[in-house]
């Protein structure tokens, strides 16, 4: 059933964000760091490193961090939709008033907010000492907060509510689909986002131009959000995390 669904996503419009997708994970590699730097980093010192990657909360800095994040956001967060997507598409061969490409559209606006958002925190982090030039903590008990506060995340309501949601696609269409495209995919995007904004968060433990870390966390949330197999994965992940946060915590004093 899933094979023969994703067979059929030949459409100009399946074609064209799995363009986008694809485009944003190979400019993601492109722009990710090489390890010959950091090592250089640790050998000469951070002000090597800052001399040849210079992240200043300059308008050429901000914005170059922003579009990082569109990138980050875009490459993992439309495949955690892809659900929600294909049962937008389905209804869209019956009912009216309908537009792959307005719902895709709003959920990206909401995430384009929140990478705007997310800049703004690693600038004011980085001018803190709190975070690397390559966006990773400096500091353990940061890292440790943002492990602890992801976990304990993974048990609260407004996750709960979030994912019911997201995992649960035709429901939530049928609920709003007089609000037109536009407003379902926004509102898409902000349920997507109450699931997942905790977890994007530990980019800044994991490295936010760390790819492995951004495939893994990918594929994580893909799997959370599928019906069957999510409700055995939210609530031990959070354990794991907040686990991780305390032993971080330790070790900081």
């Amino acid at each position: 059933m899933v094979a023969a669904r994703i067979r059929s996503m030949t459409g100009v419009h399946w074609l064209t964000l799995f363009g986008v997708i694809v485009a944003a994970w190979v400019v993601l590699f492109a722009m990710s760091i090489p390890a010959e730097l950091r090592d250089g980093a640790r050998i000469f010192g951070s002000d090597f490193i800052t001399s040849l990657c210079t992240i200043t909360p300059d308008a050429a800095g901000f914005y170059r961090i922003v579009l990082m994040w569109v990138l980050m956001t875009a490459a993992m967060m439309a495949p955690t939709a892809f659900p929600a997507f294909a049962t937008y598409d389905d209804l869209s061969h019956t009912a009216p008033n309908t537009s792959f490409s307005s719902l895709v559209a709003g959920y990206l606006a909401v995430w384009l907010g929140f990478s705007l958002l997310a800049a703004t925190l690693q600038m004011g982090l980085f001018r803190a000492e709190l975070v690397s030039a390559f966006g990773d903590s400096r500091s353990n008990a940061l890292s440790g907060a943002l492990l602890m506060g992801a976990g304990a995340y993974q048990f609260s309501a407004i996750k709960e509510a979030c994912l019911s949601k997201c995992r649960m696609p035709m429901t939530f269409f049928m609920q709003h689909w007089d609000e037109g495209p536009l407003r379902n995919g926004l509102r898409l995007g902000a349920v997507c986002l109450g699931c997942c904004w905790a977890l994007m968060l530990l980019a800044f433990v994991g490295g936010v131009m760390n790819v492995v870390f951004m495939g893994l966390a990918t594929i994580i949330m893909v799997f959370e959000k599928l019906p069957d197999l999510g409700r055995y994965i939210t609530r031990p992940l959070g354990g794991i995390l907040i686990a991780a946060g305390v032993i971080t915590l330790v070790t900081a004093f």
